[in-house]
């Protein structure tokens, strides 16, 4: 009897400095796991809901935004956004049942995160930077794992739960070979 593939939720994004690691991630999971059923879940209006889709992978959107650390009129709808978020971040996680959870940072990984852990689904973030964004600085106590891409991390993140792993690198960025002729036209 054959089990059903591997279910996983990739979500974070906002910037080429999420986008491209979560994607490099779900072609990983790819080459290990052919089969593998994967979902991301972005920030609607944001670059991951048109890089994903070109990348060839599934994306749902929740309705949050960054928080701006000066006073502004979308602050006032963080609250009912955080909230919305939360709630659909809950049915999206419900209904696709993953095995786990992996957030990149960015805005949509904080709801889908904490919404995980409530879930009891094990989850890890991965995070790029050598300083950690907010949203994973927050949720470093309550996920499973923390993937990090610079050493003495374990100032900001529990050290027994933090590995060295370096940058995700998408497969299409150190493929060279027979594009010198494409590079040399663009540059």
């Amino acid at each position: 009897m054959k089990s059903r593939p591997l279910k996983f939720v990739i979500s974070g994004g906002g910037t080429g400095g999420h986008i491209f690691p979560a994607i490099a991630i779900a072609e990983a999971i790819k080459a290990r796991e052919a089969d593998a059923d994967l979902l991301f879940i972005g920030a609607h209006g944001r670059m991951e809901m048109e890089k994903v889709p070109k990348a060839g992978y599934r994306i749902k959107g929740l309705w949050i935004s960054g928080f701006q650390r000066k006073m502004t009129v979308g602050n006032l709808l963080f609250p009912f956004k955080l909230g919305v978020s939360l709630l659909q971040a809950y049915a999206i996680l419900k209904r696709y049942k993953p095995d786990v959870v992996i957030g990149v940072g960015g805005y949509a990984s904080g709801p889908t995160l904490k919404m995980a852990v409530q879930l009891k689904i094990p989850s890890l973030i991965q995070e790029q930077n050598s300083f950690p964004g907010v949203t994973n600085r927050l949720l470093a106590n309550k996920v499973s794992k923390i993937c990090v891409a610079y050493d003495k991390m374990n100032q900001w993140f529990p050290e027994e739960k933090t590995m060295l792993t370096g940058n995700p690198i998408r497969q299409q960025a150190v493929e060279v070979i027979g594009k010198k002729s494409e590079a040399s036209r663009f540059f």
